[in-house]
């Protein structure tokens, strides 16, 4: 083998990814020569091509070839170490493949395939057997294939990626070798290089090999044009070499990143579940189901132990996805419930905390899940599921239900597939319980916020009333915006609208701090200023309390409440009394848009109002204004949210927008509230949106009576008498007669006895009898608790033990003192 063959060496010296392939035919002269081999020695394709190879050689190794080429015509090959002369004339040592091959039109040919030793190869000295060792367990393949892409040579390597024997696929395409395996692709690539002559390396191919048709295999593949004398292509030589392992791993990163990106979007406990599901099929199984803790999907914390004294433990299919569709219809749907025996794999990973797995089902073996009594019962074989997974969900140390992972006709699962599954269900594992958490947090909120806001206003004959509410935060249904209607003494009402800075839960708080203290004062019957007044000291004092609005203004309005949101400085509100005696309406406003009026003939107006400022900001007094409103009017109170959007691109003030949908309103009063609010509103507002429209009532005139009274302690007898009377034409009963004959004495006389000026007696009969009596005194009356020798000082006392409700409210010329009783049975 040349001056090579008795030096000694340490390493192989023929590799055949980098080996430089020619053609020889029968006769030994270079038929096909490549930029290879034209790198090597430094002929190019003109000078080679033929020309015989052994004038390329040495003439120790020249006189080898005669022998070599004998041996490949019976059909044998040979491998070793030889030295080649270079164009410019220094040796080159080189390992050799000599090997018999078909060319195109099927005549004989010989491959040579030539290796170049390094420094280091120097002084070698190898057997043939040893060579042929190294070369026979070399894990690349290799082949060469003609300009049709039929093979014509390949290595016993190329064996272990499927196809059958090298003598087998000679004359055959790679599509009739490796049908599964892209083959397309494959020789769409192929007839690129021969095209181009660019060399392609790295290219992956994927699929199905002969060898393992239940796995998905990848290679990577390079491929290299083969050229005769003339440059012409006459092939492709190709390596091959497996890259399962790193194309699986590549699968896994990509499907944790889709799981990252996927899984989370909502904080939807039910959605949650299903995209987990979603992201596991196809990548990691044929059918995957999601079951939760009934109590995980309420929002609830999940018991330790669900499995204590049960035989059946019940859990909640959240989700489901199949790569077939028959599949789902066997099983339960997403909202069922489904059981599972308490001896069962899905029930001992639920109560153990710990993943199971298992390569191959019992086809005769029933499923798991439990369903009704008359439901059939299904096998493992007619459902097809072959392989099984079971993942416990756990998060925080708290198992919240089960992930199943069954494949059909891909490979079984092995315990790759198990971590892969496993970091897959942790991940989505966080999701489920934020948005567990999540479900328990806005359950709450929103328990809390039907308590602030009325579930139902309260029935009266004042006004017929509407309203409507749509906050920012969609997510809790939360915001600082309130509305409500308070039944006052003498068949009269207060509406208000009002808004708190920012929203959510902080300003639902705030929100639910002012309507208390707003129900309060109109306990107490306080004119609509003062009401204010009251709300602006107690949102001033808050501030100090909380730390909050010190040196600065407090906010105002378009203030998002940020980093303040609990406090009440800055809220806004609308305070209105409605007297439907007179159709009298008194109002005032801290920082709000005026009410609108539609009048009984459609026409829009709004009030006058003077515009106080927020509540907690300091700034001048209150005002208020009192207007009259005809019968059938209907007052629209919002707040500023209401105006805060335009219209298709429309340059129109946030007044003429609400004036135009108003004129378009029905007669109904409740779909028209509705229809104001989806006209002006977007289905997701920038700011929360209170509306509360009022149709305003008159009481009739046979339904009040009044009598001015002289201030003598005489005329008391005679106002009980008229009372009498009035209450006789009312057709009310005796003892509605006899309760009022003590009231109207006892209120005329305190009145008489203890203040000056003018005294009035008036009854008005709605859902109650009211009693009242007006005098011009200022001070307010106490109910006092005489003793057993005291003369006076009973009246009141008496007052309050007759009737239901009583109380006193200030007027310009005076105070009334008035007492209500109930005119119907109250419901058990």
């Amino acid at each position: 083998m040349g001056r090579h063959k008795e030096q000694g060496g340490a390493r192989q010296g023929f590799d055949v990814a980098d080996a430089a392939p020619l053609l020889l035919d029968p006769h030994g002269l270079v038929s096909g020569w490549t930029v290879h081999a034209e790198r090597l020695l430094g002929h190019g394709a003109a000078e080679a091509v033929g020309r015989k190879f052994a004038d390329l050689l040495e003439a120790e190794d020249a006189e080898r070839m005669e022998d070599l080429l004998h041996r490949c015509r019976t059909g044998g090959d040979w491998t070793g170490l030889m030295t080649a002369l270079h164009r410019d004339g220094h040796p080159v040592p080189v390992s050799v493949r000599v090997a018999p091959t078909t060319a195109s039109q099927g005549r004989p040919a010989v491959l040579v395939l030539l290796s170049e030793l390094g420094d280091t190869a120097q002084g070698w000295d190898m057997s043939r057997d040893v060579l042929e060792q190294i070369v026979a367990g070399n894990p690349i393949g290799i082949a060469i294939v003609d300009t049709d892409l039929r093979y014509v040579w390949s290595n016993a390597a190329l064996e272990q990626f499927g196809g059958g024997p090298a003598r087998s696929r000679v004359g055959r395409r790679v599509a009739e070798v490796q049908p599964g395996m892209d083959s397309a692709a494959v020789e769409q690539r192929m007839r690129h290089v021969l095209e181009t002559g660019e060399q392609v390396i790295g290219y992956e191919s994927v699929g199905r090999a002969r060898s393992a048709p239940l796995r998905e295999t990848a290679h990577m593949v390079s491929f290299t044009r083969l050229e005769d004398h003339r440059g012409e292509p006459t092939g492709v030589y190709y390596t091959v070499v497996d890259v399962t392992d790193r194309h699986r791993a590549r699968q896994r990163l990509a499907l944790l990143d889709r799981a990252g990106e996927y899984i989370g979007r909502t904080l939807d406990v039910m959605t949650t579940a299903q995209e987990l599901a979603d992201v596991a099929v196809p990548g990691l199984a044929d059918f995957v189901t999601v079951d939760l803790l009934e109590t995980v999907l309420r929002g609830a914390e999940p018991v330790p132990q669900p499995l204590a004294g049960s035989e059946r433990v019940p859990l909640r299919r959240a989700g489901h996805r199949s790569l077939y569709e028959d599949l789902p219809r066997t099983v339960v749907d997403s909202g069922a419930v489904v059981a599972y025996l308490a001896d069962s794999p899905p029930a001992r990973c639920l109560a153990t905390g710990r993943s199971w797995r298992q390569e191959q089902l019992d086809p005769l073996a029933v499923e798991w899940a439990v369903g009704a009594p008359d439901a059939p019962e299904s096998t493992f074989l007619e459902l097809g599921l072959q392989s099984v997974m079971i993942v416990p969900i756990r998060a925080r140390g708290i198992t919240l239900g089960l992930t199943t992972f069954f494949r059909r006709r891909q490979s079984p699962f092995d315990p790759d597939d198990l971590h892969l599954a496993e970091d897959l269900v942790s991940r989505a594992a966080v999701c489920v319980d934020n948005a567990r958490r999540y479900t328990r947090e806005r359950d709450a909120a929103l328990v809390l916020q039907r308590s602030l806001l009325p579930r139902r206003l309260p029935d009266q004959d004042a006004v017929e009333v509407a309203a409507c509410y749509r906050p920012a935060d969609e997510l809790t249904g939360l915001g600082g915006d309130w509305y409500d209607l308070i039944p006052l003494a003498a068949a009269r009402v207060a509406l208000v609208v009002g808004e708190v800075p920012g929203h959510g839960i902080d300003a639902a708080a705030a929100m639910g701090r002012l309507r208390t203290a707003v129900r309060t004062l109109a306990a107490i019957d306080l004119p609509p200023e003062e009401v204010l007044a009251h709300l602006d000291d107690l949102a001033s004092r808050s501030a100090r309390d909380d730390g909050d609005g010190e040196g600065d203004d407090g906010g105002g309005e378009g203030d998002d409440g940020g980093g303040q949101g609990s406090s009440p400085v800055g809220s806004a509100c609308v305070y209105v009394v409605y007297d439907p005696a007179d159709g009298r309406c008194t109002m005032a406003a801290a920082g709000h848009p005026a009410p609108a009026v539609v009048a009984p003939d459609g026409t829009v107006g709004f009030v006058d109002l003077p515009q106080g400022p927020p509540l907690g900001v300091g700034g001048p007094p209150f005002e208020a204004v009192e207007v009259s409103l005809a019968e059938g009017s209907t007052l629209v109170l919002h707040t500023d949210g209401l105006l805060a959007h335009g219209g298709d691109g429309v340059e129109e003030s946030g007044r003429e927008r609400l004036r135009r949908a108003l004129e378009g309103t029905a007669r109904e009063l409740r779909p028209s509230c509705q229809a104001v609010v989806d006209a002006l509103v977007p289905a997701r507002p920038e700011d929360d949106v209170a509306l509360l429209m009022a149709r305003t009532r008159r009481l009739a005139s046979e339904q009040i009576a009044a009598w001015e009274l002289s201030p003598d302690p005489a005329v008391v007898a005679d106002a009980r008498r008229t009372a009498q009377d009035q209450l006789s034409r009312w057709g009310l009963d005796e003892e509605v007669k006899f309760t009022t004959e003590l009231l109207v004495s006892e209120l005329v006389t305190n009145a008489i006895r203890h203040a000056s000026g003018r005294v009035r007696l008036r009854l008005i009969r709605e859902r109650t009898l009211v009693c009242e009596v007006l005098d011009g005194g200022a001070s307010a009356p106490h109910l006092r608790h005489p003793r057993a020798m005291d003369e006076g000082g009973r009246g009141l006392l008496l007052v309050s033990q007759l009737a239901k409700r009583w109380g006193t409210r200030f007027v310009p010329d005076g105070k009334i003192i008035w007492a209500e009783q109930p005119l119907t049975t109250p419901p058990e």
